[in-house]
């Protein structure tokens, strides 16, 4: 299911999310329960087996905690994969936002001669409590080569050793390097984008705001992949029961919120500017793209996202990947639908950085 500006007024909104989510009365302002489904029978069949086999590896995971968060962290470092020959990368330590430490960036695929490019602040996942710009680095390299863009990755602090602002802070910091230095980069003004996917882009789109707030710093374009929007996504508001089930469930979102936020998930006052979900004016933010399967625990909280930015004037596209889970294109990568997936994003944002050279 494709959703463009074109399409995703209030009235094509509320028809995929009924596709989604079950039958919704509209019309008559009715509120369903959901029917009672196996979440393994609305998988899309080639993530079928991909899904048995991490439900036998993982069964019935417990949410983390504050215990478990360590070893977590220890394990996820053996999956950090090795980085491809090419495009370059280049570690470099830039100075943070005032009264912050300074900030691990990785550059990739710099160049300086010929016409000045676009560039991308690349932002990795991990539910705000794990993961680091190395285990997003093919990700990221792969996005430079394709794109023919520059590339900085963002070693950003993790919750709940940094609170918010800190992240925002590390990444605001990246933005405002590679706008400063994009001269000496190679880099234009003009085509700057931000790209992340679930924490990730739920950190994407907090720095956009923040830079549309700021006026300091245009950006072209955010891509934000199965972003993860809204702290009261399973604390105050419970998907129906099919939904969430596998990968990141809602115990697991809980847990990620608080750690970022210092206060409980779904409190009635959180830290201005921290959830996306929780700003009121969208309006004046980048063109927009918006990825997210319908088996995924964010995806109600995007499509919600996606069309409060057609409202407050965004353009703005909406993809739903029927049978997909949270994180179905990286642990599925060589599937068609993850590369349809993939392929989709990229395309929206080439075609954005096109229009503008």
């Amino acid at each position: 299911m494709l959703i463009t500006r074109r399409g995703i007024g209030l009235g094509a909104t509320a028809l995929a999310a009924a596709s989604v989510f079950g039958p919704v009365a509209a019309a008559a302002g009715r509120k369903v329960a959901s029917p009672a489904l196996d979440p393994a029978t609305l998988v899309h069949p080639e993530l079928r087996e991909m899904v048995k086999i991490f439900t036998e590896r993982m069964p019935n995971r417990p949410p983390f905690t504050a215990e478990s968060l360590a070893t977590a962290r220890t394990f996820s470092k053996n999956f950090v994969p090795k980085p491809l020959p090419t495009p370059a990368i280049e570690e470099k330590l830039i100075p943070g936002r005032a009264g912050s430490p300074e900030v691990k960036v990785f550059v990739i695929g710099a160049k300086t001669d010929g016409k000045p490019r676009p560039a991308v602040v690349f932002i990795h996942g991990g539910g705000y409590i794990l993961g680091s710009a190395m285990g997003e680095i093919v990700s990221a390299q792969t996005l430079a080569a394709e794109l023919d863009c520059l590339v900085v990755s963002v070693d950003y602090r993790l919750a709940p050793e940094t609170k918010f602002p800190g992240s925002l802070d590390d990444n605001y910091a990246a933005l405002q390097w590679l706008y400063s230095n994009a001269e000496a980069l190679g880099v234009d003004k003009k085509r700057i984008a931000v790209v992340g996917g679930s924490a990730g882009g739920g950190q994407a789109a907090v720095l956009a705001i923040a830079a549309r707030d700021r006026g300091e710093i245009p950006l072209c374009y955010q891509v934000l992949i199965y972003p993860m929007l809204d702290d009261r996504t399973g604390s105050t508001r419970m998907p129906p029961p099919f939904i969430g089930t596998y990968n990141w469930k809602a115990g697991d979102n809980k847990f990620g919120w608080t750690a970022l936020l210092g206060v409980p998930a779904g409190s009635s006052s959180v830290p201005k500017g921290a959830v996306p979900a929780r700003v009121e004016d969208l309006s004046g933010l980048p063109p927009t793209f918006i990825g997210v399967g319908s088996l995924d625990l964010f995806g109600e909280e995007d499509m919600s996202y996606a069309q409060r930015l057609v409202h407050a004037g965004v353009p703005t596209k909406l993809l739903v990947v029927p049978g997909a889970i949270h994180g179905f294109d990286q642990m599925a990568a060589e599937t068609r639908i993850a590369k349809e997936f993939t392929t989709a994003w990229r395309a929206e944002l080439a075609e954005r950085f096109a229009v503008l050279a």
